[in-house]
């Protein structure tokens, strides 16, 4: 048996980190060993948003790295593809395991798929059910092709059955996000980042912004980012500043006032750091959403829609659209005091990654 394992954007990185040390673990523990090797697709190249999260999160050096870099989703996908195959003609796995939603996920899970390679998707079946997301395209695919589908919430099964995916190939495991985030929050805590910074507790907020839908739309941006310089007069905010979004702020040729603070991406210890102790949350990312459930803090989400209602129903998640009004409607409600109730969802826990091991390993000896 022989699994690889792979990652390709900075949300993988976080998801493949539990995972790894949980295979780790049961090869240390069982006459059964899992054997498996690492692939980093490149699809996130630069430092600050690959290399410093393997290593704050203690992620093996990968065995291989394909080095694909940024290009249209098209042509992204495609050199993925043709990368990928020799790999899997040369190590022939039994089984690939592919997470999230990105380009890398569909790609290889194509690859594995014409090779009659096994697939197993962990964070399957979320959806937001708006087709102009290329995530959602790369969800909706990757889960039709899968042969182990592991889910974070109980609407991703209900999606899956809906889509026609047999019953017997969904396990509901938990979010193994939340693994990396529980395991290093501690961690984090030693993290200097707020005096770098020079943000006191509780007196700021932060803003990411990366989906195209809301970035690369000059006419959006300036919406967005009317709303941010509105609600920038009543609270500092953070904005570490995504790659494709500083680009495109710099073509608005905005003027921002001294309360915003731009900064580079940041580690893992440290976003980590300066999630925990804002006051709320600005974003356009699916990660945070959940991050913010299980920190406690207020999100508002800067989309129609999200692939994680579970977040909205029983977590600190509001959908707040793109208009200006409503953004700054519900940052200043929530200066005034009026936070929502929320709830950690079920399996949250940090033993995601156990559980899925748990599973994979009679799984892979069977096919061995």
């Amino acid at each position: 048996m022989k699994i690889i394992c792979i990652v390709g954007a900075r949300p993988n990185f976080m998801k493949i980190a539990p995972i790894m040390d949980a295979i780790k673990r049961h090869n240390q523990s069982s006459t059964s060993t899992i054997k498996y090797t690492l692939v980093h697709t490149g699809q996130h190249y630069d430092e600050k948003m690959s290399k410093l999260f393997f290593d704050d999160l203690g992620i093996p050096k990968p065995d291989l790295d394909l080095e694909v870099g940024s290009a249209s989703h098209a042509a992204q996908t495609a050199e993925i593809m043709k990368k990928f195959e020799k790999v899997c003609l040369s190590e022939k796995p039994t089984h690939i395991l592919v997470v999230g939603d990105v380009n890398s996920t569909i790609a290889c899970a194509l690859v594995a798929s014409k090779l009659n390679i096994r697939i197993i998707h962990v964070e399957a079946g979320l959806r937001s059910f708006d087709r102009s997301m290329p995530e959602e395209i790369n969800r909706i695919l990757t889960d039709a092709i899968s042969d182990m589908l592991f889910i974070t919430e109980k609407s991703a099964e209900d999606n899956l059955r809906r889509e026609g995916v047999s019953e017997d190939k969904i396990f509901f495991v938990g979010n193994v996000m939340i693994d990396t985030l529980l395991k290093h929050k501690e961690q984090a805590r030693k993290s200097n980042i707020l005096n770098v910074l020079n943000l006191e507790q509780q007196n700021y907020a932060i803003i990411t912004l990366h989906r195209p839908s809301n970035v690369d739309d000059p006419i959006m941006l300036k919406e967005i980012t009317d709303a941010l310089k509105e609600i920038s007069l009543k609270i500092p905010l953070l904005f570490p500043v995504h790659p494709r979004t500083k680009n495109s702020i710099e073509k608005l040729d905005g003027d921002f006032n001294e309360n915003i603070t731009f900064c580079d991406p940041l580690g893992y210890f440290d976003f980590l750091k300066v999630m925990s102790n804002a006051r709320f949350m600005l974003t356009d990312s699916g990660g945070i959403q959940e991050e913010t459930t299980v920190l406690g803090i207020p999100c508002l989400t800067i989309r129609d829609n999200t692939e994680r209602p579970v977040t909205v129903s029983q977590g600190t998640n509001i959908l707040v659209g793109t208009r200006k009004e409503n953004i700054v409607q519900e940052a200043e409600d929530i200066l005034k005091g009026n936070t929502r109730n929320s709830m950690i969802p079920e399996f949250w826990d940090g033993k995601a990654a156990e559980r899925i091991v748990e599973i994979l390993a009679p799984s892979l000896k069977e096919a061995s």
